[in-house]
């Protein structure tokens, strides 16, 4: 406690300090001033009495009163009245007769005048001292008669003796120094041990003033007597030392029970062990008759150490009810919070189902089962139609309860309140199952089961959203004795209302997931084309949040070539998948031109900026950007030639088990545009086993994609070398596929072949048209050597033409090719850069119809461009099927 004031009060002790000091110093000034009044008392009396004493002496002396009888006494006394004054210690000692004229004086002018003072008393044979104004000074004198005879007879003469005062006061300074020093020691030790008193005062005081004692006692009386709580102080030993009037009220103590010992009053055992353990207690209920005590304790150390306990008591009887609402109301809301939190944590219909009946039990029922209808567990919205109920959710304290298992597809009768629920779309309370007929009637056998497992209470609440019914949700008591009340049955409807939000939200999301995965697979090649230039094995895995835009393709091209395509479009959902179809029909499109990998690369690049910006509804498209890879494999002289678009490179395994990444030029991601893209020719050997891949593959919330093409790496190279491309797609997915993946895996393994040189036949041309003739001879000849006579005449027809062309229209050298593979192709090369195209010619044309009869006895014909030049090619297919080839 502390004053309010600014000015702070003294506080008691420096009060009694201050009190004591001033009493010390009256005391000390009294005693002094009675010590100097008493020294000069004495110093006065001293001099009286030596002044007596002095003159009787000489009066009584021998010869003074023969030295009076004679001629001239002054001649005979002044010199041993001087004597006798210097060794006696007075100041003057004068005889005089009867009449007071001097015969001595230490001033001898004086001599033979009259004496200061009264000689009356004296002459009348009494001994007087008074004090005078003499010739000396303010003088102490005792005057003394000499008598004629002895002591008696007539008075002859008379003697004085005395101090001046000057001498008196003299003695008296003489003794001030140690009278005051004594007072001053004695001052010294009486103030230090006031202050050793009030310091010790302070202390237990605390420092507090008068005004502050008396505001803490009446805050004290009204703390322990006013408020409703009571208090309680034990000591060591156990004895009570404060009891309020509460404490004595609720505890029912004597009004005498302060002092007493706390195991002699009339308490409950374990209240008294309570009191005299000693112990912390925070907030601990105790049971004190028909009352609910709330009880705090705490250990009092006033001198340092535990020397008792402070308590307080709290009547919590009429509070408790109160508290039983409010922590039940507590748990409801902590319930509500839960299922918030914990329910609709994933867009999975049936997930969710098992986390809103996992979050009720066994806080809120004992068991608790969701039945979802069929047609929202595929992601559609419920129909009109009397639905078909799937328990999709099922949650309980035990697993041998006699209710439908999860799967169950339930029919429930009219009678029962699930299909009540159904048709009201409100939830129903059964208190007592067994007073249900309705519910009993849907399977008699197993209601009686369920009767006897001791479920004896059920809340049946329809699930929806946006007005729709999409399930039931059914609340089971068993172990818990008290059946379902109207506020369980608020809760219930709570719970159920936000949980058919978040199912409805899976549903919806399921819908469009499925609707993204048909779009996608129908986008993706169903079957890869046939072609002999590469074994293939391939996998592609949607992700689990969302369908992406991962595409892959297998494209043949003529020649014994193939284009290996992997492509990731950025972004997820149906626009995602759009956007991938487009593309991959672009890349079809343009690898019909037999363009090289990089300037298909930039015209897909083109593609992708003009649909971004607004082209064909770019706005809703979604396509902010791709990646590609683009490789074509030739199998006449297996060489790979390889472009990527901000793409992941490839991983080559080579025929003696060694994995390699070859350093190409990254390249930009599509759709940025003004950068230049860039191919890399890679020599392969017969059996390399070439891998694309997405970056769904290697990247995952644990690991980044260096971490992700290590272990790629490391799963090709322990692998066998042998092993064919299907058991190389199972070995890396078994390494590097994520249990739940968050975005689209796409992988293609391919495995090189190489084309016989026996299937290869080849001849430079000479640049004139004679040699023509001997061109379709040469063909001719190696067509019945490779047992293909019947493509004779039209191989003649389309060499004839292709390199009549080349020899007119070209520029030397021309070349000569023919490959024996699934269909024999005819290749004319030359080093002209001009393109051919196919005329129809008029009736009334000469010419004009070549290109035209390779159109038609071909299966497809065309040109590429090669660094030296162009190639015009045909293909023709072989006689029989493929596989007799």
């Amino acid at each position: 406690m502390r004053s309010l004031s600014r000015n702070r009060p003294r506080s008691v002790a420096r009060q009694v300090f201050v009190l004591q000091v001033a009493i010390v110093v009256l005391l000390a000034a009294g005693a002094v001033l009675a010590l100097l009044l008493q020294s000069r008392h004495d110093v006065d009396r001293e001099a009286r009495n030596r002044s007596v004493a002095v003159a009787q002496t000489f009066a009584h002396s021998p010869g003074l009163r023969a030295a009076l009888r004679s001629p001239d006494p002054s001649k005979i006394l002044q010199p041993l009245t001087e004597i006798t004054r210097r060794d006696a210690g007075v100041d003057f000692i004068v005889v005089m007769d009867t009449r007071g004229i001097r015969y001595t004086h230490p001033l001898p002018d004086r001599i033979g005048k009259r004496f200061v003072g009264t000689i009356e008393p004296s002459l009348a044979g009494r001994v007087r001292t008074e004090s005078v104004r003499g010739p000396l000074g303010r003088e102490i004198q005792a005057i003394v008669p000499v008598f004629a005879e002895g002591d008696s007879g007539p008075v002859v003469a008379l003697v004085s003796a005395g101090l001046t005062v000057n001498n008196v006061t003299g003695v008296f300074d003489r003794q001030l120094p140690v009278i005051l020093g004594a007072s001053a020691a004695g001052l010294a030790l009486a103030t230090a041990g006031a202050a050793l008193i009030s310091r010790r005062l302070r202390r237990q005081t605390h420092g507090l003033g008068p005004l502050e004692m008396t505001r803490m006692y009446e805050h004290h009386d009204a703390v322990l007597h006013a408020v409703r709580e009571g208090v309680l102080i034990t000591d060591g030993g156990g004895r009570l030392l404060l009891a309020n009037d509460e404490a004595k009220r609720l505890l029912r103590l004597p009004a005498d029970a302060e002092g007493q010992l706390v195991g002699q009053l009339p308490l409950d055992d374990h209240l008294a062990a309570l009191l005299l353990s000693g112990r912390v207690a925070t907030d601990e209920v105790h049971e004190a008759g028909e009352r609910l005590l709330v009880i705090n304790q705490r250990p009092t150390r006033p001198g340092g150490g535990p020397e008792g306990a402070a308590v307080t008591i709290r009547d919590s009887t009429e509070m408790q009810v109160l508290s039983t609402r409010a922590e039940a109301a507590r748990r409801r809301l902590k319930l509500l919070y839960d299922a918030g939190v914990g329910v609709g944590t994933t867009l999975d219909v049936e997930r969710t189902a098992q986390e809103l009946a996992d979050v009720a039990v066994p806080r809120f029922a004992d068991f608790a089962t969701v039945e979802l209808v069929e047609a929202v567990l595929l992601g559609d919205e419920p129909t009109n139609a009397a639905p078909n109920l799937r328990r999709t959710g099922f949650s309980g304290i035990r697993d041998d309860v006699p209710l439908y298992p999860r799967g169950k597809v339930i029919d429930f009768a009219p009678s029962t309140p699930q299909a009540r629920g159904l048709g009201t779309g409100r939830a129903e309370l059964i208190p007592r199952l067994a007073e249900a007929s309705g519910w009993y009637a849907q399977d008699p056998d197993r209601a009686q089961a369920i009767l006897d497992y001791g479920v004896h209470s059920l809340i049946t609440a329809p699930l929806k959203a946006r007005g729709v019914v999409l399930g039931l949700v059914n609340f089971w008591r068993s172990e818990k004795p008290e059946p379902f009340d109207d506020e369980d049955l608020s809760l219930a409807e709570e719970l159920v209302g936000r949980a058919g939000i978040t199912v409805d939200n899976a549903r919806r999301y399921t819908r469009e997931h499925a609707l993204a995965v048909t779009l996608q697979r129908s986008l993706l090649p169903r079957e890869l084309p046939e072609q002999s230039a590469v074994e293939v094995a391939h996998f592609y895995l949607p992700a689990q949040s969302g369908v992406g835009g991962d595409w892959f393709d297998v494209i043949p091209l003529p020649g014994s070539r193939v284009a290996l395509v992997v492509g990731d479009v950025v972004g997820h959902g149906l626009h995602a998948a759009a956007a991938m179809g487009r593309l991959r029909t672009a890349v079809l499109n343009f690898s019909s031109l037999d363009l090289p990998p990089d300037e298909l690369l930039s015209r897909l690049d083109d593609l992708v900026q003009y649909i971004g910006q607004g082209g064909e509804g770019g706005a809703d498209t979604g396509l902010l950007g791709a990646t590609c890879l683009y490789a074509v494999y030739d199998a006449v002289n297996q060489r790979c030639t390889v472009a990527r678009a901000g793409h992941m490179p490839p991983v080559l395994v080579r025929p003696d088990g060694s994995v390699e990444i070859p350093e190409l030029p990254a390249g930009a991601p599509l759709g940025l545009g003004g950068f230049p893209f860039e191919s890399t020719e890679l020599q392969l050997g017969e059996g390399t086993r070439l891998v694309l891949y997405t970056d769904g593959l290697i990247e995952d919330r644990t690991r980044d994609i260096d971490e992700g093409l290590a272990l790629l790496r490391t799963s090709l190279a322990e692998a066998d070398p042998q092993a064919g491309p299907e058991d190389t797609c199972r070995s890396i997915l078994k390494a590097l596929l994520p249990e739940r993946p968050r975005d689209d895996v796409a992988l293609l393994v391919a495995r090189t072949s190489a084309l016989a040189a026996e299937r290869i036949a080849e001849w430079e041309v000479p640049f004139h048209a004679s040699a023509v003739a001997s061109m379709r001879a040469l063909a001719v000849a190696q067509l019945e050597h490779w047992g293909l006579s019947e493509l004779s005449f039209g191989t003649e027809l389309v060499l004839s033409e292709l390199i009549t062309n080349a020899i007119r229209h070209g520029a030397e050298p021309v070349r000569v090719r023919l490959l024996f593979d699934r269909v024999l192709t005819c290749e004319v090369f030359d080093a002209s850069s001009s393109s051919p195209r196919l005329h129809y010619a008029t009736t009334t044309d000469e010419g004009g119809r070549g290109l035209f009869l390779v159109a038609q006895i071909s299966r497809r014909w065309g040109a590429r461009y090669t660094p030296e030049g162009k190639v015009i090619w045909s293909e023709q297919p072989l006689p029989g099927p493929p596989e007799s080839a």
